[in-house]
């Protein structure tokens, strides 16, 4: 369990800080982002947990991330807000929903996503997903940020759903590796 804990806070991180999950499952509340559906993954295992324990979030897995979108455009125009949390690979999958629903429909899409394909990534077919997934967010003219520090995290998460909700646009909230600790390879 110790060692959970440890590879959930940010590297070179003091263990009396909290751990970057803890941050963000405070600002999505705060925020009254409570339906978060979720692709698994094991960086975001951590927050999925988090949210789970928590009753004011409903949350739950989906099968693929395009499902996750449609019930989160759904529950905004019923006037209900959430967030996406998922890992680089599965935005390959996005551009079409994105694209043809999110962006024309001005749909303030929260997505979280957890970086692979970088610092030491085994998988060529992560690498190529990260490498495309900025050039094809800001070819959707999509706002994105990639967090890498602690210290600014709850800022640029806090603020990225404000403007996000304020100007009814999507935002993609890229978690590095330098922040979460990554994947562990063994």
């Amino acid at each position: 369990m110790a060692a959970d804990a440890d590879a959930a806070r940010s590297p070179g991180i003091s263990p009396d800080l909290p751990h970057w999950h803890e941050i963000v499952q405070a600002t999505l509340k705060r925020n009254e982002l409570n339906l978060v559906p979720y692709v698994p993954d094991r960086v975001l295992t951590p927050l999925i947990a988090g949210l789970h324990s928590d009753p004011f979030f409903t949350t739950f897995a989906t099968a693929r991330e395009e499902e996750a979108v449609g019930i989160l455009a759904g529950a905004w125009m019923g006037g209900r807000r959430g967030a996406l949390l998922m890992q680089t690979s599965g935005f390959a999958t996005l551009a079409n929903v994105l694209a043809s629903l999110v962006v024309p429909s001005q749909i303030p899409l929260i997505m979280l996503v957890s970086e692979r394909g970088t610092l030491g990534e085994f998988n060529v077919g992560q690498s190529l997903v990260c490498r495309t997934m900025r050039p094809v967010l800001d070819a959707l003219a999509m706002e994105h940020h990639t967090m890498t520090r602690l210290d600014e995290l709850e800022f640029i998460v806090d603020r990225s759903i404000k403007q996000a909700v304020a100007t009814q646009a999507p935002v993609a909230l890229i978690l590095s590796p330098l922040l979460t600790g990554g994947k562990v390879f063994a």
